[in-house]
């Protein structure tokens, strides 16, 4: 059993609530300030994974669930996210179609969530399938919504580079959290994250 302080508690919930508000504003489809940055290839491709609660939570969550499940899935997990990412934007910019992208996001979030909130340990082959599935809706949707005029190469530069960023977080917190500090925080922070999940899947 593990136990959570009132005052972490109050933290979390808050961040919580917090992050429910901005899936209403923030999540797909549109993400706002991306025609801002049009002109910007690389700076709108790295702040698309920013600008979207559905996007942040699931690369963070990625990182925490890697952490959690220690080993090999410390560098497997992370890596395979951004690379299936790519390959999800590949298809949209070659004018393939991967029905329901923004019911699959949002799911992402949810499933991610609660992976973590019960601290869920898969065989690596099981995760990495898990986390490449969820990883072609999150490229596909980059990929859709690439900037008109703007060079491909460098906008997935930009999201790549978010994505990893994202993952190292998520790892770093869940590793630094493992250790000094119960397991439950983590947890919780999966419950919220499943939370702000649910939430979008009734939006989308």
């Amino acid at each position: 059993m593990f136990r959570i302080s009132t005052k972490t508690a109050t933290r979390t919930g808050a961040l919580a609530i917090a992050a429910l508000a901005a899936g209403s504003a923030l999540a797909h489809p549109g993400h706002p300030g991306s025609m801002m940055t049009a002109s910007m290839s690389f700076g709108a491709g790295f702040s698309h994974p920013f600008s979207g609660i559905d996007h942040l939570l699931a690369m963070l969550a990625v990182g925490l669930w890697a952490a959690q499940n220690k080993r090999s899935a410390l560098w497997v997990l992370p890596l395979a996210f951004p690379l299936m990412m790519v390959i999800g934007a590949l298809l949209a910019l070659v004018g393939l179609e991967i029905p329901a992208a923004e019911t699959g996001i949002a799911a992402s979030v949810a499933v991610l969530g609660l992976l973590i909130a019960f601290a869920v340990k898969m065989p690596l082959w099981t995760s990495t399938l898990v986390v490449s599935l969820f990883a072609l809706f999150h490229g596909y949707a980059h990929g859709s919504e690439l900037p008109h005029g703007s060079s491909a190469a460098t906008y997935a530069f930009g999201f790549v580079l978010a994505t990893a960023l994202l993952h190292a977080a998520g790892l770093t917190l869940g590793l630094v959290a493992g250790k000094r500090m119960a397991d439950g925080v983590v947890r919780l922070g999966g419950v919220g994250i499943a939370a702000v999940g649910a939430y979008l899947l009734s939006a989308a």
